[in-house]
C-alpha cells in the first residue's frame, strides 16, 4: 500500500477515535447535569419535576458511549432516589414482584451502594431506616397485612438476615405490627423525613468526591463573558451617542437663528429653592385687618363632609383584614390530600379542600415547614 494512503487512514483512525473520545467526554457532562438536577429535584421533593427529569436521564444512559464504573453508580443513586421518592405510594413498582413496594426496592439498590459510602455509620443508619420505613409506610396507609410481608420479606431475604443489626430490628418492628401502634416511639426515631435528611447528606459527601458540575462551570463562564460583552457593547453604543449628540449640539449653535419668544418656560422646572424671595407689601383697610385677625384667632371648625371621610377612612383601616395564618385544620386536609395524592399534586389537593384562597405555592411552602418542624413523616 502507498505511503501516503497509508497516512491518510492512520489520521482517519485516528480522527474517528478522537471523535468518540469528545463525544463520551460530552455525553458524560451532560449527564452528570442531569444527575446534579434530580439531587436538586429529590433536595426540594419536586416530585413531578423530577419525574420529568427521570425520563431524559434514563434516555441518555443507554448511549453505548458511557462506560465506567462512576456512571454505574450514579445510575444506581438515581435509580434509589426515585424509589425513595415514591416511596409513600404502595401502588407504584420497580420490580417484575408487585409485592416488592418502592423502599423494599430501595434496600435492593442501596446494598448494592455499599461500597460508595466512606462512613460505615451512615450506610447503617440509611438500611435501618429504609426498613423500618418499608414497614411504617403500610402501616400508616392501614395496611397491616402488607406490613407483615414486608417483615417476612427481609427475614426471608439472606443478604438482609445476616446484618448484624437486622436482629433488633425485626423484634422491634414485630411489636409495632402486633400491636399496629403507627405512634410507636421506634417509629418516630427513625421517621420519613429522617430518611429524606439521611440520603441528603450521603449525596453531599458523594458529590464532594466526584464533582459533576464541569458542564455548569462552562455553562457559567459563558454566560458570564456574553453578559461582560453585552455591557461592553451597551458602553460603546452609549459613548457613540453622547459624541454624536454633542456634535449636533454644536452644529445647532453655530446655526441658531433669533428667536421672538422663549420655547421653555424654566421656572416652572426649577425647585423652590432656587427661586428669588421676594416680599409683596400690600395696603389693607382697618376693617380687613380686624376680618383676618379674627379669623387666625378663631379658626374655622372643620365641614361635615370633611369629617365624615375621615371617620370613613379610620373605620376602613380598622377593619382591615389580619393575615391568614394556617389552622391546625388546615394543616390536617393539607397532611391528608398529600395522603392520597403525594408530594408535588398541589392543584389535586386544592380541588378536594377548601384552603381559603390559598393557592399551590402556598401548600408546598407549608409542606416544606410541617417537614422543617417534624410535625409529617
Amino acid at each position: 500500500m502507498d505511503p501516503e494512503q497509508n497516512n491518510q487512514t492512520a489520521a482517519e483512525t485516528s480522527s474517528a477515535a478522537e471523535d468518540e473520545a469528545v463525544t463520551a467526554v460530552a455525553t458524560g457532562w451532560m449527564l452528570d447535569f442531569l444527575f446534579l438536577s434530580l439531587c436538586r429535584s429529590f433536595k426540594e421533593a419536586e416530585l413531578d419535576e423530577f419525574n420529568e427529569k427521570l425520563s431524559t436521564f434514563e434516555s441518555m444512559c443507554q448511549c453505548p458511549s458511557l462506560k465506567g464504573d462512576l456512571h454505574d453508580e450514579k445510575m444506581k443513586i438515581v435509580a434509589l432516589l426515585a424509589r425513595v421518592m415514591h416511596g409513600k405510594q404502595l401502588d407504584v413498582h420497580f420490580d417484575e414482584d408487585d409485592s416488592v413496594m418502592p423502599l423494599m426496592s430501595a434496600t435492593i439498590i442501596w446494598s448494592k451502594l455499599k461500597g460508595t459510602v466512606a462512613d460505615k455509620s451512615l450506610f447503617k443508619n440509611i438500611t435501618i431506616l429504609l426498613v423500618v420505613q418499608s414497614v411504617a409506610v403500610c402501616l400508616e396507609k392501614g395496611q397491616r397485612c402488607a406490613a407483615s410481608s414486608a417483615l417476612n420479606w427481609f427475614g426471608n431475604n439472606h443478604e438482609f438476615s445476616q446484618l448484624p443489626m437486622y436482629k433488633n430490628v425485626r423484634v422491634m418492628l414485630s411489636t409495632v405490627v402486633t400491636n399496629n401502634d403507627t405512634c410507636h416511639p421506634y417509629l418516630t426515631s427513625f421517621s420519613f423525613s429522617r430518611l429524606l435528611e439521611t440520603i441528603q447528606c450521603y449525596l453531599d459527601a458523594f458529590l464532594e468526591k466526584n464533582p459533576c458540575d464541569h458542564l455548569l462551570k462552562e455553562a457559567t463562564k459563558m454566560v458570564q463573558s456574553s453578559q461582560y460583552n453585552e455591557s461592553l457593547e451597551d458602553g460603546v453604543t452609549q459613548n457613540s451617542s453622547v459624541l454624536w449628540e454633542d456634535k449636533k449640539n454644536e452644529t445647532k449653535c453655530l446655526r441658531r437663528k433669533r428667536q421672538l419668544f422663549p420655547t421653555k418656560i424654566t421656572d416652572l422646572w426649577k425647585p423652590d429653592s432656587c427661586k428669588k424671595p421676594y416680599v409683596s407689601v400690600q395696603r389693607l383697610s382697618t376693617k380687613e385687618l380686624s376680618r383676618r385677625l379674627s379669623r387666625r384667632a378663631n379658626p374655622r371648625p372643620p365641614s361635615r363632609t370633611t369629617s365624615k371621610k375621615v371617620m370613613e377612612t379610620s373605620v376602613i383601616q380598622k377593619t382591615r383584614k389580619p393575615p391568614q395564618k394556617w389552622t391546625p385544620q388546615l394543616d390536617k386536609y393539607l397532611m391528608d390530600g398529600v395522603k392520597c395524592h403525594g408530594q408535588g399534586k398541589w392543584s389535586l389537593i386544592l380541588k378536594d379542600f377548601d384552603f381559603e384562597g390559598r393557592t399551590g405555592t402556598m401548600l408546598k411552602d407549608r409542606w416544606r415547614v410541617l417537614l422543617r418542624t417534624h410535625k409529617v413523616g
